[in-house]
């Protein structure tokens, strides 16, 4: 049986928020979300957050997640003191239960290392160390002659000489639950923090000849913790850089990895192309051969095959099919479906909106709530008004029409197959299908007529 021990009760002092360290994110989620579905990879029997400082905050976060179990430490006294807040939900009368003890703001660790872990535990117990160039400000893997681990030294409390070691401590660890219940109560804090250190039930457990066992972690980033918004911002490139070299490996060519945001899912079919600044949310589809311009925003869509996505374009909650052209500088919003080979252009708005194929709507069109056939032209300047101040209304306009330049559609309204609307219409009733419909005041010229002039100025 495996208990997850998560601990989430710091303060952040050093990001300067109100809000809770751990609902910070990385990636584009909380970082304590990263833990917790690394912690769920491993199918635990039970997962128990340890919060304090916003608890409250944390807890409406993460409010029907039925899996989850909270305690609260107050006031906050160390590791050991937080671990011990959940001992008494933790499972330690059965045997072979071990307990595994994460940390909320070190949000990258992989599923892998954790897996590594659990098996170096082996009803012993596991640490997660590292090796360092600097390891200033962490606790010091002690060994003796034998390369057995003894004790964990924290930096504060290391002569000159633990000083020097490299190993350093993660803080992360795989116990057996009913050793660790024992040597939770036997921690004291007579040391330079005034702590109940965690790290002290090594030394307990060399003692009793309980083998200690460590594993190193596969990637540096997975041990990086953040505790202020510059290793924040660190810890996010270094994680995008990650992501970036994980769809380099797949295929996907982007034109520069230090300028490539992924705060979701991306899956990409062969021959992708994505340039600078891009940013994925959500879930996001890539069909093959993709070509995603500079600057674009993409969240929770699906991009048909050979659709080009043009720079500066924002497409949310959409459904582009193939070979589409789309922007630049246009706006895709939630709702939208556009079937193969529609093409949209600059400052073009589509929101709640069903486009069949080979439609377009090349420049400063507004279509919102409509339902448009294929082959249709929507000229610059048209809009759908949709809305009459209270409710939403649908436009819809059959295969084959041309919707001349400055239209307005007044919805709930229907422009038949075939049909031509002269620019400059505005229409009120449905216009029939394969007829021009206009609607213009009869052009006039005023012969006498004058530009107005402004009144000579007057000299000081």
């Amino acid at each position: 049986m495996l208990s997850v021990v998560i601990l989430a009760a710091g303060m952040g002092k050093r990001m300067q928020s109100s809000q809770p360290k751990v609902l910070h994110t990385i990636g584009g989620q909380p970082m304590l979300t990263h833990v917790l579905n690394t912690a769920r990879s491993l199918s635990p029997d039970q997962l128990i957050v340890v919060v304090g400082h916003g608890e409250q905050a944390i807890r409406q976060a993460y409010e029907g997640q039925s899996d989850l179990q909270f305690v609260s430490q107050w006031p906050q006294l160390g590791t050991g003191h937080a671990v011990a807040q959940a001992a008494d939900l933790l499972k330690s009368s059965e045997d072979n239960n071990a307990t595994m003890v994460l940390y909320g703001d070190v949000p990258l660790v992989q599923t892998d290392t954790l897996q590594a872990l659990l098996a170096a535990s082996d009803n012993g117990l596991a640490l997660l160390t590292e090796e360092v160039a600097n390891p200033h400000g962490y606790g010091r893997i002690v060994r003796d002659a034998q390369n057995r681990v003894l004790t964990i030294v924290e930096e504060k409390d290391a002569t000159e000489a633990q000083k020097q070691i490299h190993e350093i401590n993660t803080g992360m660890l795989v116990a057996p639950t009913s050793k660790l219940t024992t040597w939770l109560k036997l921690l004291s804090n007579n040391n330079a923090q005034g702590e109940y250190y965690l790290t002290d039930i090594i030394e307990f457990a060399a003692n009793e000849g309980v083998t200690v066992n460590t594993v190193a972690p596969k990637a540096a980033f997975e041990i990086q913790g953040v505790n202020s918004r510059e290793q924040q911002a660190l810890l996010e490139r270094l994680w995008q850089s990650e992501l970036a070299a994980r769809q380099l490996k797949n295929g996907v060519a982007i034109a520069d990895p230090t300028r490539f945001d992924q705060r979701g899912e991306l899956m990409c079919g062969q021959d992708v192309f994505i340039d600078v600044g891009c940013v994925f949310e959500g879930m996001v589809v890539l069909g093959d051969g993709v070509k995603i311009g500079a600057h674009c925003v993409l969240k929770d869509v699906t991009i048909g095959a050979g659709t080009e996505i043009h720079p500066f374009s924002h497409l949310q909650q959409a459904d582009i099919g193939k070979g589409a052209h789309i922007g630049p500088y246009a706006r895709i919003r939630p709702g939208t479906r556009l079937e193969d080979e529609v093409h949209v252009g600059n400052f073009v708005e589509i929101k709640n909106a069903h486009i069949q194929s080979q439609s377009k709507a090349n420049h400063l069109a507004y279509i919102g709530d409509a339902d448009i056939g294929s082959r249709v032209n929507v000229g610059a300047g048209t809009i759908t008004c949709n809305y009459d101040g209270a409710n939403k209304h649908r436009t819809i306009i059959e295969d084959d029409a041309f919707i001349g330049s400055d239209s307005q559609l007044i919805a709930p309204v229907r422009v038949g197959k075939g049909a031509t609307l002269g620019a400059g219409t505005t229409l009120t009733q449905d216009a029939p299908a394969n007829k021009l419909t206009v609607s213009r005041s009869p052009q006039k010229t005023l012969e006498n007529w004058q530009r107005p002039t402004k009144p000579p100025r007057k000299k000081p």
